[in-house]
């Protein structure tokens, strides 16, 4: 397949592409308005692949997504291309709005406009997929089951509200123009080339340079934690052989506190990068509760084992040591975010890579 793919560049994006070069035969060209939390570093091995391209733009320009959509000629749109991060929402929502409900419109009347020229054939083999969130459907309240893809959406943040509003329309171009969507949500991931300000690579590198590891509240907030390069692997499996018009659901099975989370990096930290000054759980400190955060999110699976065959491989503890292991190994990444010269070099990869 010829696979146009927004938000390529960002964490999820690019272990997407990681998989669709190494692993299948399928043409990527990755469309991506490279804001902070897109890197191209983190698509270095695959840059020069001869079957991947790639396009400065925002999702929210009509006249680009139209002529890359008519040069291009893609078979399916995978649209990551969002802002994702819940505290960032809550400080300007202004940039979530935009993006994640006006985009998301942009690309949907853009690929429509695109989809009712192709020939019969390529129209009805044509797929759109939406990679959204499970905080579309809110809180569990600590007790309740677990999300299905029939849960109520109750979005608590800026953030999950934009994601929930991108849903809605998604589905409502499927209901009304007869475009063949497919929606996922999914548990929070984590994995390489993780943007520094989420929670386990904050933590590791917070360790690392021996600053506080920042807990919200109590610390007992339940997260399900998916290994990135399983959703990748699920994200695929969905646009090849899921029903148009079906949500699937993507979690890891893995229930954790935020606090384990925290104490689990600091034990395979004492065990991988032993800290002189003592155990690195020492760092550890509660600070005041996000606003409005939820307390509990977990994934109910089951509907994308039992119709498309896909579990994850990893369990937390191993994907967890994985990612630690990742960490140590690629610093100069991370430093590099860090301190800002992976967007002031962009300009250069750019010329060398761009469509």
């Amino acid at each position: 397949m010829r696979i146009l793919l927004t938000g390529g560049a960002g964490f999820i994006g690019s272990a997407l592409i990681r998989h669709l070069l190494n692993d299948t035969q399928h043409q990527v060209l990755n469309l991506d308005k490279l804001t902070y939390a897109g890197n191209l570093e983190s698509l270095a091995s695959v840059a020069d692949n001869p079957r991947y391209q790639f396009l400065q733009a925002d999702i929210g320009d009509s006249a680009t997504l139209t002529r890359a959509l008519a040069e291009f000629q893609p078979d399916a749109i995978m649209h990551l291309a969002a802002e994702s991060h819940v505290d960032r929402s809550i400080d300007g929502p202004a940039a979530f709005i935009q993006t994640n409900i006006v985009g998301t419109y942009a690309l949907l009347e853009a690929t429509r406009a695109y989809w009712l020229q192709l020939d019969e054939a390529r129209r009805q083999a044509f797929r759109f997929q939406h990679i959204s969130t499970d905080e579309v459907y809110g809180d569990l309240h600590g007790v309740d089951q677990p999300f299905t893809e029939s849960t109520p959406y109750a979005p608590s943040s800026p953030y999950s509200a934009s994601k929930a509003a991108s849903d809605h329309l998604v589905r409502a171009w499927q209901r009304t123009y007869g475009l063949p969507v497919l929606i996922s949500n999914c548990s929070n991931n984590y994995g390489p080339y993780h943007f520094p300000e989420k929670l386990i690579p904050l933590v590791i590198l917070n360790a690392l340079d021996g600053k506080p590891l920042p807990v919200y509240g109590d610390g007992q907030q339940v997260r399900d934690w998916l290994y990135v390069e399983d959703h990748a692997r699920a994200l695929l499996k969905v646009l090849s052989e899921g029903r148009v018009g079906e949500t699937y659901n993507i979690g890891g099975h893995n229930e954790q506190t935020n606090l384990h989370v925290v104490q689990s990096i600091c034990a395979l930290l004492d065990e991988l990068a032993p800290r002189p000054a003592g155990a690195y759980k020492e760092l550890i400190a509660f600070v005041q509760d996000r606003p409005g955060h939820d307390r509990r999110y977990a994934i109910d699976a089951g509907k994308i084992e039992r119709e498309l065959g896909w579990t994850p491989a990893e369990t937390f503890a191993s994907g967890l040591r994985k990612t630690v292991c990742w960490y140590l190994d690629n610093l100069d990444w991370c430093r590099r975010v860090q301190d800002g010269s992976y967007r002031r070099e962009r300009l250069g990869a750019l010329e060398e890579h761009s469509a």
